[in-house]
């Protein structure tokens, strides 16, 4: 006596569907049909049909599984969604009224034209603008101008508020365009 596996597919409902399908066709057309000439009608190759069908089912229902499994597993119980909840029309006015226009991130020399430049970012926005100084920082040393682009040293309060100046003017300028 041998020992058999049955396929993974092959549950107790399956195969009495399939022996009832036999009976009821006598092997031939499954559809009833006297001469079926439709090779999908008969026997053996709707049953192929149908076993390729219950096996990916099958495989959809265990990566489901799966998934659901794993999605448990990593789930640390932890709320996802925002604690104090959404903002209110007032407060999210209020909110976006104090936001800034743009963010420094940095200023340098320009390799091409020798001149200062500092680069800015558009508040919510991937934008950035790069704004040319010209001859604003003469009036600074050349070490201090070194220092404030290599080290992020401050410059003098009068230097700053030209450069300041000079961003605003351009970030609205691109604004308004």
């Amino acid at each position: 006596m041998t020992n058999t596996v049955m396929p993974q597919w092959a549950t107790l409902d399956r195969r009495n569907l399939l022996v009832q399908l036999f009976v009821d066709s006598g092997g031939f057309c499954v559809f009833g049909h006297d001469k079926c000439l439709i090779p999908e009608h008969h026997y053996s190759v709707y049953t192929e049909l149908l076993i390729t069908d219950w096996k990916q089912s099958d495989r959809q229902d265990r990566l489901g599984e799966w998934q659901a499994e794993r999605r448990i597993m990593h789930n640390l119980g932890e709320r996802t969604f925002p604690l104090t909840g959404r903002f209110n029309a007032i407060s999210q006015e209020i909110y976006h009224s104090n936001q800034p226009l743009y963010f420094f991130e940095g200023q340098a020399v320009s390799g091409v034209t020798l001149l200062p430049f500092v680069r800015v970012r558009l508040a919510s926005s991937w934008i950035r603008l790069y704004v040319d100084l010209g001859t604003e920082l003469r009036q600074v040393s050349k070490s201090k101008r070194r220092k404030a682009m290599r080290y992020g040293k401050p410059l003098p309060q009068e230097t700053e508020a030209i450069i300041k100046r000079k961003v605003l003017q351009a970030v609205r300028d691109y604004l308004a365009f």
